[in-house]
């Protein structure tokens, strides 16, 4: 079996080690019967008294957010299972490799004191921005953990198109450049403890950007102005063009997509080579099938 498994098996030796590296985002998975209780930290799957004192228990404990200038998009649920974005549904099988991953990334991040995540990919077709929404949804879940999701793929950004948003008034860019203030281009999806930054095709010399001053001052700002918050950055392919190079080695860590049947071997090889002394802990074999 040739696939990618010498890539995968050299990374993580020469890594900190392989997280996550089934996560299988297949649409023919098991239907799933609700989504997570959006305001609450966990769905509650049974209505015994006993349930819900645990839930009224995890509650307390809760971040609890109420946006008064973000603006808030209802997203439709059936739409979101058809684009699967699935991590926020409670018993939808597919959700549960995103419940892993964020379980093994949340002990990282808080055994390392890291705020800042970056999730890239040897080449564009990989599914690293499903991957990147389902995460961040699936770590806002978490009763205490609030996430910011950043469309860091200046030409082509895809985090709104991801979650169904048609209309995307401003973005990071124009934040940057004074265009907009902070506040209009941040957009709650739904989600209580998950607010996204789009992005706006900005055409060629991005990686100039994502290196200017700038953007340092204001991934500072977004890093200092809440400590606790978990910071997703959706970062276009290694291969494709330097954007990656430039911005990852700058994050806490990175994470690597991989397309099973895909991802070929020397294009893995060479993604990790150019991101040489950049913190990979590890990575998502994606579009698995089973069977």
């Amino acid at each position: 079996m040739e696939r990618i498994q010498e890539a995968i098996e050299k990374a993580r030796r020469e890594r900190q080690g392989n997280i996550g590296n089934e996560s299988d985002l297949s649409p023919d998975s098991a239907q799933s019967d609700g989504p997570l209780r959006r305001g609450s930290s966990l769905a509650n799957k049974s209505g015994s008294a006993k349930g819900s004192a645990r839930q009224n228990e995890r509650d307390e404990n809760s971040i609890r957010i109420e946006y008064s200038q973000t603006k808030t998009i209802a997203l439709d649920e059936v739409d979101l299972k058809e684009r699967r974005i699935v991590a926020g549904f409670a018993h939808d099988s597919r959700s549960e490799p995103y419940r892993q991953l964020r379980s093994q990334i949340l002990k990282k991040f808080r055994d390392n004191n890291w705020q800042t995540l970056a999730i890239t990919s040897p080449k564009t077709g990989s599914g690293r921005t499903l991957t990147a929404v389902n995460l961040a949804i699936s770590l806002s879940l978490e009763a205490n953990q609030t996430v910011l999701l950043v469309d860091l793929d200046l030409r082509a950004p895809g985090v709104a198109g991801c979650l169904g948003i048609k209309e995307v008034d401003a973005g990071l860019m124009d934040y940057i450049t004074g265009e907009s203030d902070l506040k209009d281009v941040l957009i709650n999806p739904g989600y209580e403890r998950l607010v996204v930054i789009p992005g706006t095709p900005q055409g060629a010399f991005t990686s100039e950007m994502l290196s200017s001053p700038e953007m340092k001052r204001a991934v500072s700002e977004l890093v200092e102005r809440y400590p606790s918050r978990l910071i997703v950055f959706d970062l276009p392919a290694v291969l494709d063009h330097d954007d990656a190079l430039v911005f990852a080695p700058k994050c806490d860590a990175t994470l690597m997509v991989l397309e099973e049947g895909g991802s070929k071997k020397a294009d893995v090889e060479r993604a990790y080579q150019l991101l040489e002394g950049t913190n990979i802990i590890g990575s998502v074999l994606n579009k698995v099938r089973y069977g």
